[in-house]
């Protein structure tokens, strides 16, 4: 019997690296990584898993404990139209592990949407829809008079272009969250929170849901089983009530990375913050936010995530 002929060395080796091959680690941080090119130098089917993009995952273990806190970064991006742009989208994406990528409707459009879908699938950052009411004049902060017939389907078609340009990047949409005006309404609307619900049953009951803890639209998620994910905010100040002080309020935007980072290792480590007051309020949170247009969002985002793994939480994606 004739031996058979001997393996090709490159891939023998391409065959060893696939199935070695993880996660690696730098200092605190670990970067999972794919190696698709490779596998299709191998032709092994065995290794299709791979293949799978990977979510970026920055984690310490708590000291003593043999576990590890987790929790998701967020921030708004995409939220520029045409040659006007907000943020600084390609650092943030270095950063966070979620994407709330505009829908066109309070800010972006074609090709800031697929350009911010590319990058964020590239950065293995999981993309969400942010819808908002169709109002780019006012970025999506007026309270409208909008019909639950029409938020329904607007709700639908925003989610539906941003899904298309990510699928044209071989990515998904994973998750929605709504924006501004349309955030708070249905954080306090059953009548809207039911509508936000209604579109996404209609379109892919497996998205997830980001929104206000113990809102509207937790319960109308939790009534029609759609998964609700709590977020809370880093930048953002707290009423007593565990309501968010009007943005254009005086000292609503906390004014440091380091008074943002403070309190977002607050809210994952220990589940409060500190309201107007000075009381302790609860804010239980599966995510947290970073906002992407303000002057020192990539610096909060950075130091908000270093100041996290610090404490011993992993920044993990909630959808992956």
């Amino acid at each position: 019997m004739s031996s058979p002929p001997p393996e090709d060395p490159t891939t023998a080796m391409a065959s060893r690296l696939l199935r070695g091959a993880g996660m690696f680690l730098s200092g605190q941080e670990a970067f999972s990584c794919t190696l698709a090119n490779t596998l299709a130098a191998s032709g092994d089917p065995g290794d299709e898993a791979l293949l799978a993009r990977r979510r970026p995952v920055f984690e310490t273990p708590m000291a003593g404990t043999g576990t590890t806190a987790a929790i998701d970064l967020n921030a708004d991006l995409g939220e520029g139209l045409g040659v006007w742009k907000a943020g600084d989208d390609n650092r943030l994406l270095e950063i966070v592990t979620s994407a709330n990528v505009a829908c066109g409707f309070h800010a972006g459009d074609p090709t800031i949407m697929r350009d911010v879908c590319a990058k964020a699938s590239a950065a293995g950052v999981t993309i969400g829809a942010h819808v908002g009411y169709r109002d780019l004049v006012g970025f999506g902060r007026r309270d409208l008079a909008v019909s639950q017939r029409d938020l329904r389907n607007e709700t639908i078609y925003q989610i539906a272009a941003l899904d298309a340009m990510a699928v044209a990047e071989h990515a998904q949409v994973r998750y929605v969250k709504p924006h501004g005006a349309l955030y708070h309404r249905v954080s306090r609307s059953d009548e809207a929170a039911a509508a936000l619900v209604q579109a996404i049953l209609d379109y892919n009951p497996g998205l997830e849901v980001l929104g206000a803890p113990g809102s509207a639209l937790a319960r109308q998620c939790s009534e029609y089983g759609i998964r609700f994910r709590n977020e809370g905010f880093a930048d953002r100040r707290y009423r007593d009530d565990g309501s968010l002080v009007e943005r254009f309020t005086e000292g609503a935007i906390l004014a440091t990375p380091e008074a943002a980072a403070a309190q977002a290792v607050a809210i994952a480590r220990h589940q409060q913050v500190h309201g107007t007051s000075g009381a302790s309020v609860p804010v239980a949170a599966d995510s947290i936010c970073v906002h992407g247009e303000t002057p020192h969002a990539v610096d909060t985002a950075r130091e908000v995530r270093a100041s996290l793994i610090g404490a011993g939480v992993a920044v993990r994606a909630f959808a992956r």
